[in-house]
């Protein structure tokens, strides 16, 4: 059963800031990697618990998903069946709970 995926604006101002960053090298790659991360997280509607716990934040109930050297940080409201896309980062960034609570 297919769950429905909602971003938030944080997120998808995320996304923009990693394509325009990667752009700047190149247009080609930058949609090429974003399409990847937009690619990983459309298979959570099908398994919104795939992702792995948050490592710095275990006690929280918020889940990532890896995508390259990208992390796109999720909830899923079980009650509401839906999947909420919180936040992407980088990988080697130092994640604090304010970049997606």
């Amino acid at each position: 059963m297919a769950r429905k995926i909602e971003w938030t604006q944080k997120a998808r101002d995320d996304l923009r800031g990693i394509y325009r960053f990667i752009a700047q090298d190149s247009k080609r790659y930058a949609q090429i990697q974003v399409e990847k991360i937009q690619n990983s997280i459309s298979y959570l509607a099908d398994s919104p618990l795939m992702g792995r716990t948050i490592p710095e934040f275990p006690h929280l109930p918020y889940r990532e998903l890896l995508s390259g050297n990208y992390r796109a940080l999720y909830r899923y409201d079980e009650k509401q069946d839906r999947i909420l896309i919180l936040a992407v980062v980088h990988g080697k960034r130092l994640l604090r709970e304010e970049d997606f609570i």
